[in-house]
């Protein structure tokens, strides 16, 4: 195989990314899409590819045989549907990030992987970012010493747009905003400190999101449509405050990785800024970032070396590319895992346990804040002793 020809399953806000793997002089093109919408495709057309192939059945997708790999672009709580459908039929598989909506899940895509023998890859692209790669560097450089605690803040400006004007906003879609929104900072905690989360406790609640309102209301039909702060004219317009919603815009947890490491999480949905701050603390100093500022600072404590002479501060360079420059990394990464069989920053198993994390967390909240502990598979336990 010289050149990867991909599917896309799923045609929605997320799909964007499929402009970088339509390289048809180079090592992957886009032949086809599926989606439910007959409009997200003929946009997907338009956008990415006139002559793809494209349907409103994803299994049609799968049938074609010159489609060699799938990404999963699709809602959250069907990735595990399309992906072990994906990897049964033969095709190598990109999966966004949540891998899926349960541990179960997860592992039974993790299952069905190793059954084919197909590649399996978790978008995270986070670690692809310039900001969060420098971190692991710092970190890895061994600068600030061990790891003993981390901080993690994240603001999620236009929460409410991105979560609760569509299906985000129910549990039964995503088990909670800890899987969707979190996983990412979940992954870059575990990937950073190199060690997985053990046992956590959370507290959470819907604090601002929700109410009594229709569950059939949509903004541009709203009475309040001029007062309301939520108000969503275009393409996201269900009712950020319609009686269905369920899923927790306020949520605190506590974690303990191994070694000892603790660390926190913080997320809140209804912040006017948007921005992840990060504090990692060692035996030998603390570092922090400032995604405003485009920054990593380091503080160095006296440690008997020259290290305790200056702190330091990384400028962070800006990168073409949507997230941040991420994209582009992160589906090269993905071909040159398909035809060259080289790994990528991220693994299958490391989106299975940021999944672990945000489910028990998840549990933790709806049941009063009570200890849960992340059980690993015989699966993953395999594939933990493997990457030894």
């Amino acid at each position: 195989m010289r050149q990867v020809r991909m599917g896309i399953i799923g045609a929605g806000l997320r799909s964007g990314i499929a402009k970088n793997w339509h390289a048809p002089n180079e090592e992957s093109i886009v032949v086809a899409a599926a989606d439910v919408s007959e409009e997200r495709l003929a946009k997907f057309k338009q956008e990415i590819n006139p002559d793809a192939f494209v349907t409103t059945d994803y299994q049609e997708l799968l049938k074609q045989d010159d489609i060699d790999a799938v990404a999963v672009l699709s809602p959250d709580y069907l990735h595990e549907e399309h992906a072990i459908a994906a990897l049964k039929a033969g095709k190598h598989v990109y999966c966004e990030k949540p891998l899926a909506i349960t541990v179960e899940g997860c592992d039974r895509i993790i299952e069905t992987a190793k059954e084919t023998g197909k590649h399996l890859m978790v978008g995270f692209n986070m670690r692809y970012m310039s900001m969060f790669q420098t971190m692991k560097g710092i970190v890895d450089s061994g600068i600030i010493g061990d790891i003993k605690a981390v901080w993690v803040r994240h603001f999620v400006g236009l929460g409410g747009y991105f979560y609760y004007h569509d299906w985000h906003g129910l549990s039964r879609n995503t088990t909670s905003l800890l899987l969707q929104k979190g996983s990412h900072d979940l992954d870059v905690i575990h990937w950073i400190t190199g060690k997985y989360t053990q046992k956590v406790s959370a507290f959470g609640s819907l604090d601002f999101f929700g109410g009594d309102m229709p569950n059939t209301l949509t903004c541009p039909e709203c009475d309040l449509k001029d007062t309301c702060t939520e108000y969503s004219p275009h393409t996201l317009t269900q009712c950020a405050f319609r009686e269905e919603i369920d899923v927790e815009d306020n949520n605190m947890l506590i974690m303990e990785l191994e070694g000892g490491i603790k660390a926190s999480y913080l997320q809140c949905h209804f912040t006017p800024d948007y921005q992840r701050n990060y504090v990692f603390i060692g035996t030998k100093g603390r570092m922090e970032n400032s995604e405003l500022e485009g920054k990593v600072y380091v503080k160095t404590r006296k440690s008997n070396s020259w290290n305790e002479l200056s702190d330091q501060t990384y400028d962070i360079k800006k990168e073409r590319g949507s997230h941040g420059g991420a994209d582009p990394k992160i589906t090269k990464d993905f071909i040159n895992l398909v035809l060259h069989d080289k790994q990528p920053l991220t693994s299958p198993v490391a989106g299975r346990m940021s999944v672990a994390v945000g489910c028990a967390a998840t549990e933790s909240i709806r049941a009063g804040g009570k200890v849960v502990e992340i059980t690993k598979s015989p699966v993953i336990e395999q594939s933990l002793e493997e990457s030894k």
